[in-house]
């Protein structure tokens, strides 16, 4: 009887000790989420890493297109438009209007009529009219211009055009079209409002003027 109350005493004792083990050897909740926890690192994660790459890679996007070309032209009565269709299709070069805030009517281009809109703004050299739309020339290395010639001169929008943009590193190809007059100095007026870039000599074309004709002055400029 005795022996068995001593076996009794030693299992209740050791059944103490290894509940006392267990509690003592067991963190608390919260010290072990902390430990679990990875530390704060500097490196990215792999998608970090390729999101921060592509974001690179989109900045530098514009590299690719070092060598685009850009068609950029003014017409108000849809002569020059016809004759940039046609430079864009020959070069696979972007297109783009410069558009006026406010367009030009057939009475606007009475060119008999000495109060015309289009008239005094020929005769005022500090003329800028407004440009409706935004025109990037960001990515581009050649630009070819296109504008009628109003009086021997391009109209006072290009000048408000070329003023307000930065051609540095573009090659610029002027062109414009008339009945009879040449280009004269209107190409040369606008490289010096413009004050940048690499202005090549301009060329007058007719509104009908042929794929050939137009190619042959490209390879000539080229």
């Amino acid at each position: 009887m005795k022996r068995m109350g001593s076996l009794i005493l030693v299992l209740a004792l050791a059944a103490l000790c290894v509940a006392c083990g267990s509690t003592s050897a067991q963190p608390s909740t919260t010290q072990e989420t902390m430990d679990a926890a990875p530390p704060e690192t500097s490196e990215p994660a792999p998608e970090a890493e390729a999101s921060a790459e592509e974001a690179l890679e989109a900045h530098e996007q514009p590299e690719e297109n070092a060598n685009a070309v850009l068609v950029v032209y003014f017409s108000a009565t849809g002569t020059t438009r016809g004759v940039a269709e046609k430079i864009a299709s020959l070069t696979g070069a972007d297109l783009v209007e410069i558009v006026p805030t406010q367009p030009y009517t057939d009475e606007d281009l009475n060119y008999s009529d000495r109060t015309t809109r289009a008239t005094v703004e020929q005769n005022t050299p500090d003329a800028r009219p407004e440009i409706a739309n935004e025109i990037s020339l960001d990515g581009y290395t050649t630009v070819f211009l296109g504008y009628p010639l109003w009086w021997g001169q391009a109209p006072r929008i290009m000048s408000a055009f070329v003023e307000n943009h930065d051609f540095m590193g573009i090659t610029i190809l002027p062109f414009c079209t008339s009945g009879s007059s040449d280009i004269g100095q209107s190409d040369d007026t606008l490289a010096g409002q413009a004050g940048s870039g690499t202005w090549l000599q301009g060329r007058r074309f007719s509104g009908s003027a042929s794929d050939d004709e137009l190619l042959a002055w490209i390879d000539d400029a080229a």
